[in-house]
């Protein structure tokens, strides 16, 4: 990445052939966007909220960190530039959404980012992320012969616009098999499947766009998402959720079973990328 490193954007370097991404933590919304916002609570509403802590670990297993601050609102570098949508015939969100996942209008009428302003949010945050994810891919491959992309969200459990019922507390995403190889897939299932969470394999969610345009397991480099639901990690009201009521404040005590899960899954991925030297 040419000049110097964007203020919003954080990047934590580590050796071994790890990169954890955080795209969707991030709350700030500069000025010039916040402006035609309907409300900057709706705005900030589909954070991935306190991710960022709950893998505060990973720097000490010698992973890469790479965390964008900006909200998903301003611009969602987890989404296809192209416009292509990641779940077709599906409810989603676009590449600068103009909806919660609920369904409820981010900016007043006529105010929404059009073509040019979108094209310039790209230049501005989308493209910095993925040449800082490329940049630190390379550099770990050119260390390891294999190298683990993990791509960290989380979403509420209740949102019937995007899916039906309850989603489980771990939801693994190879986009299909594709974006890593099944022993790393199954190594991190039989985990999660012996957490005491509910789980799911390719299920509604699949891996976004990092996981799907980095994952290149006969190139060395293999990607998974991890969606988790914000019930197992933070006490989460189901359902419906208020501006005076959410997010709910980390607890450390209550994320603690997650996180020890997750600890797990991650030196798990290093042991499949070490022993794959």
């Amino acid at each position: 990445m040419s000049g110097a490193k964007p203020d919003w954007l954080t990047i934590i370097r580590g050796d071994a052939p790890l990169v954890v991404s955080l795209p969707h933590t991030g709350t700030q919304i500069p000025a010039e966007y916040e402006r035609d916002l309907v409300s900057p609570w709706l705005a900030r509403k589909d954070a991935d909220w306190w991710i960022e802590r709950l893998y505060d670990f990973a720097p000490a297993l010698g992973a890469t960190l790479i965390r964008t601050a900006i909200s998903r609102t301003v611009i969602d570098v987890n989404r296809d530039p192209s416009g292509v949508s990641l779940y077709p015939g599906q409810a989603t969100t676009e590449l600068c959404p103009t909806t919660t996942f609920d369904g409820e209008a981010l900016y007043a009428p006529g105010s929404e980012p059009d073509a040019e302003e979108i094209a310039a949010r790209r230049a501005r945050f989308f493209d910095p992320y993925h040449t800082a994810l490329r940049a630190e891919i390379d550099r770990l491959r050119s260390k390891h012969a294999h190298v683990v992309v993990y791509d960290c969200h989380s979403i509420r459990s209740v949102i019937p616009r995007l899916f039906e019922g309850t989603l489980p507390h771990f939801n693994i995403g190879t986009n299909g098999g594709v974006t890593c190889a099944p022993s790393l897939s199954d190594a991190i299932e039989t985990i999660c499947a012996g957490s005491g969470f509910s789980h799911v394999v390719n299920g509604r969610f699949k891996g976004g766009f990092i996981t799907r345009s980095l994952g290149r397991p006969d190139a060395g480099v293999h990607a998974v998402q991890m969606e988790l639901a914000c019930r197992g990690y933070m006490r989460e009201p189901l359902g419906p959720v208020a501006k005076d009521a959410w997010p709910e404040a980390y607890d450390e005590d209550y994320a603690a079973p997650m996180r020890a899960a997750l600890s797990l899954v991650l030196q798990t991925c290093l042991t499949f990328a070490q022993s794959k030297a």
